[in-house]
């Protein structure tokens, strides 16, 4: 969903309103795979999410810590792919990916392949303040991250019963072949419902956010695909593919096909199309959604804020977890294509 300059995107100072922007990921959900209690379930946590940063918008907080925490906190929320709840890879284990970046300087940090660490998000904001590298993966990411104090679980913390289930399932029915969140679940549909029981979900969490002081920022997590191979990164923990922010054009989330959206640099094609084309958010997003990503089998959608404070939602397939909110407005929340974004949750 597209969402061009109104009242709501600047103050009485002419200043832009702040905004935070999430998503929980992409896919067909389908209303008569899920009750209404389920899906009461996704919208609470989304919105309580949402308040939750919208309140540290309010008092001023930076956006780069906007979307942290935000981020942080659905990794916490076991409905979604990222954090605890995440799927597991083709060997019953769970490999995360995260990255931040700041739109002022383009400051950027991220993991991959990260088996210990509670909330990778964390873990990428730690590459980013080190100022250094900007991409660690594996034990050396885990090692850097500890030393900078991030914590530590065992990886059975990150087990869902769900993810399991949807692991054998597609074992059973693919062998090697790995399934998107929750692809899986169609083939769990037949036997019983499932708090996860959603068609073709693409699992990955991300906001990004405008502040008080005009500063960009947008952060990424996934636990990435059911049955990936060992070892298998996706756009998420990439800058410029899956995640990317920069003051002077627009900060983006990414989520759906990774190869896809890794070989379409998506991300930073967004902000390129603004600064070199004159593209507008609208135009710029629509561009990357819908013409450039679908020939290269890249099914999914992508958040975005840009400098002025105009935000963009925009999917090519039939439902995204997403919402918004702006300080002293109540936050939006919504998960089918056919709901109207702009209705207070």
């Amino acid at each position: 969903m597209l969402f061009p300059a109104s009242s709501t995107s600047c103050s009485a100072s002419g200043r832009p309103v702040p905004v935070l922007v999430l998503h929980g990921g992409a896919g067909t959900l389908t209303r008569g795979a899920i009750t209404p209690e389920q899906q009461a379930r996704y919208r609470g946590a989304l919105n309580d999410i949402l308040l939750a940063g919208q309140a540290l918008l309010a008092r001023g907080a930076e956006a780069l810590d906007v979307v942290t925490e935000t981020v942080r906190l659905l990794e916490e929320c076991p409905l979604f792919n990222a954090g605890r709840g995440a799927v597991y890879t083709a060997d019953a284990r769970h490999e995360l990916d995260a990255c931040v970046m700041r739109g002022s300087d383009l400051a950027a940090g991220a993991v991959a392949g990260v088996t210990r660490l509670r909330n990778p998000v964390l873990a990428a904001r730690a590459v980013l303040a080190s100022a250094s590298p900007v991409l660690l993966i594996g034990e050396g990411a885990e090692r850097f991250a500890i030393e900078r104090g991030c914590e530590t679980v065992a990886p059975e913390w990150f087990d869902t019963p769900e993810r399991l289930a949807q692991l054998h399932s597609v074992q059973a029915a693919r062998g090697a072949a790995a399934a998107l969140d929750h692809d899986a679940q169609n083939l769990l549909a037949a036997q019983a419902p499932a708090p996860l029981d959603e068609r073709a979900k693409m699992g990955t969490v991300g906001a990004v956010a405008l502040d008080a002081q005009g500063h960009l920022a947008a952060a990424t997590s996934t636990g990435g695909v059911t049955n990936k191979l060992p070892g298998r990164v996706g756009d998420s923990p990439l800058v410029g593919a899956g995640n990317y922010a920069n003051d002077r054009t627009v900060a983006v989330s990414c989520t759906g096909m990774g190869e896809a959206f890794i070989r379409g640099m998506a991300a930073y094609d967004v902000s390129a199309l603004i600064e070199y084309a004159g593209l507008s958010l609208a135009d710029a997003c629509r561009r990357v959604v819908h013409d450039k990503l679908p020939p290269l089998g890249g099914r999914g959608g992508l958040i975005a804020v840009d400098a002025q404070g105009r935000i963009a939602l925009p999917f090519n397939t039939e439902g995204m977890y997403r919402g918004w909110a702006r300080p002293g407005q109540p936050p939006v929340v919504a998960i089918y294509a056919d709901e109207d974004d702009r209705s207070p949750a």
